[in-house]
């Protein structure tokens, strides 16, 4: 093969790895951002008068997520639970009775919510949405809370947000958002705010809890990148040499 053919074919063949390589770095972040999560990511135990904001995106490019069904806790219930109006959408609360009633300075509570289902709304591709729940208390007694989720599409699919992650173990595939409760006073200026909020319809493809791996696996795509490019170089000044 010709020294300059030879050159060709090989900075082409490493433009084509790195741009796939680079892709489906890019894909990967995309798809590992792509959870139902709770914002924000920690609060004070017993923290009280404060909103948890779930935010779910759609992963369907051909279907809308047209039904989200959120449950919470009644082992380590969440005390006061309201509902904020969401345009579009029709919040239905459920109760529960609990096994073990919270003692407050208000009296007993032998009841709390265990479900908060919202329909009749649409999330298209590409989108997102903010449901705010606020709260009065959050239980003292654990470290966590999880709230399983099922996301319901237009074409019927159900998409179980449901796993726990195991401590020092991978992030499962269907994790369910999870609040971490702290010790009071030790929580970080993130803990003691809600989540900002943004634009219902904003079209996104990340999720906040997930920022710092799509941007690790972004820096990963253009350390690909520029490896492909030196390959390349490389190809192209030895090739040189062997004309010489």
């Amino acid at each position: 093969m010709p020294a300059v053919s030879a050159t060709r074919h090989t900075l082409r063949r490493a433009a084509t790895v790195t741009a796939v390589t680079a892709a489906s770095v890019l894909v990967a972040a995309g798809v590992a951002s792509a959870h139902v999560t709770v914002h924000p990511e920690s609060y004070a135990k017993g923290a009280t008068d404060g909103v948890l904001t779930f935010r779910v995106p759609n992963e369907e490019d051909t279907a809308s997520t047209a039904k989200v069904q959120v449950y919470l806790p009644t082992d380590h219930p969440v005390l006061g639970v309201l509902v904020t109006p969401q345009d579009g959408w029709t919040a239905k609360v459920t109760t529960t009775k609990l096994k073990t009633p919270v003692k407050t300075d208000d009296g007993t509570i032998t009841e709390a919510v265990s479900e908060v289902t919202w329909t009749g709304g649409k999330i298209g591709a590409g989108q997102y949405e903010d449901f705010d729940v606020a709260f009065g208390q959050l239980p003292e007694d654990t470290d966590q809370l999880t709230f399983k989720t099922l996301q319901t599409y237009s074409d019927g699919k159900v998409v179980r947000w449901i796993e726990e992650a195991q401590s020092g173990g991978e992030e499962p595939e269907n994790p369910a958002p999870t609040l971490k409760l702290t010790a009071a006073g030790a929580e970080d200026a993130e803990s003691t705010a809600p989540a900002t909020k943004t634009s219902a319809k904003a079209t996104t493809t990340a999720a906040d809890s997930s920022d710092s791996t799509a941007r690790g696996l972004g820096i990963a795509g253009l350390i690909v990148g520029a490896l492909g490019l030196a390959a390349a170089a490389f190809a192209v000044v030895r090739t040189r040499g062997a004309r010489s």
